[in-house]
């Protein structure tokens, strides 16, 4: 993994200068699982690059992965309410639906089709050795399901159904974009050319802490929302466990709840943790607490303002899925008419 994250990070430089001089030549596909409100952490890691791929003029399609949410839940429960917020946070945050495809894996039926057959191109051995599946399993508790073991399969329709060419992920995303290229490759070798082999794309992005010193999730509960009021960021941030020395100091493994606002604090001021503790300085958990709330609350002010305009309209989220399901649709068609010919199986398609 570090040898294979080492080698895309060199290859950074010139990947963005082929961007630069050709953004059409690219289609990045990108999107996460609708399993909670989105947090600080989507909108430094994944949303902000979205919106600048789309601002370069890289076809961009982003899908909420729906059916995905209970590949390690028993329900799908509030999956609608965090589907419709998803793409309220993505129009506030710069998203153009003119610009940007917008769907839900769920409302593209091709998308599980195209699984079928390149589910014949991996071995269980090749799936049970991919880290995600293996780190989900873990963190599950319970018997491995078929629909979590194929979870990198399902991630490869996502990509190549669009033809997509360009992927952004962090670190420990990488193999899920090894094993579509391998996927695109052996369907090229086996049917004739059909698929591009996609880049993985990493950015400088820091890891976001959480507000308790871990990595920042919805799972455990210490993310800042993108949708909470100034009163529920101030509560949240209240709640979140200190200690005892007045005296603020960055150090993750030591103080990771003093760390976790540092680098939260740190991000929405533009500065480092070390800056903001050393303003901090002898005053205590409280003033950190309070630095932390009115950096976050200004950060986010007009993030919210542009969502609260946008959710005011009832039909606003309707018509950007609906146009955007509608062109994934229509893509995702056309692909499996594709690869049904290369298959043989072209009469499928009459």
């Amino acid at each position: 993994m570090t040898d294979s994250y080492t080698a895309t990070r060199h290859r950074m430089p010139d990947l963005e200068r082929r961007i630069a001089d050709d953004p059409a030549g690219f289609r990045v596909l990108t999107g996460e699982r609708p399993t909670g409100r989105l947090h600080l952490g989507h909108l430094f890691g994944t949303i902000r690059e979205r919106v600048r791929l789309q601002s370069l003029g890289v076809e961009t399609f982003v899908i909420l992965a729906d059916y995905q949410v209970i590949t390690d839940r028993d329900t799908a429960a509030n999956v609608g309410d965090h589907v419709r917020g998803a793409v309220l946070d993505y129009l506030a945050a710069g998203l153009d639906p003119e610009r940007t495809t917008i769907f839900a894996h769920s409302a593209v039926p091709a998308l599980n089709q195209l699984m079928l057959p390149f589910l014949s191109l991996v071995s269980e051995a090749e799936l049970h050795r991919n880290p995600t599946v293996k780190a989900e399993h873990a963190a599950s508790g319970r018997a491995l399901s078929g629909l979590l073991l194929s979870y990198p399969v399902h991630q490869a329709a996502d990509i190549l159904f669009c033809k997509g060419n360009l992927v952004p992920v962090g670190k420990d995303n990488l193999p899920h974009v090894e094993i579509t290229r391998t996927i695109a490759r052996r369907f090229n070798e086996r049917y004739g050319a059909t698929f591009p082999e996609p880049e993985a794309m990493v950015t400088d992005t820091p890891e976001i802490p959480g507000l308790d010193g871990r990595k920042m999730s919805k799972s455990y509960g210490n993310a800042i929302a993108l949708s909470m009021t100034e009163d529920e960021t101030a509560d949240a941030i209240r709640r979140t466990r200190t200690d005892a020395d007045r005296v603020i100091t960055y150090d993750p493994q030591r103080r990771p709840g003093v760390s976790g606002l540092l680098s939260t604090a740190a991000l929405c001021v533009g500065s480092s943790p070390e800056s903001v503790a050393e303003q901090i300085g002898d005053r205590g958990s409280g003033a950190l607490k309070a630095f932390t709330t009115d950096a976050v609350n200004a950060f986010l002010a007009g993030h919210r303002s542009r969502r609260e305009k946008i959710a005011a309209d009832p039909d606003a989220v309707g018509q950007v899925l609906g146009a955007g399901n509608a062109r994934a649709n229509a893509l995702a068609q056309g692909t499996l008419a594709e690869v049904r010919e290369r298959m043989g199986m072209g009469y499928a398609n009459a």
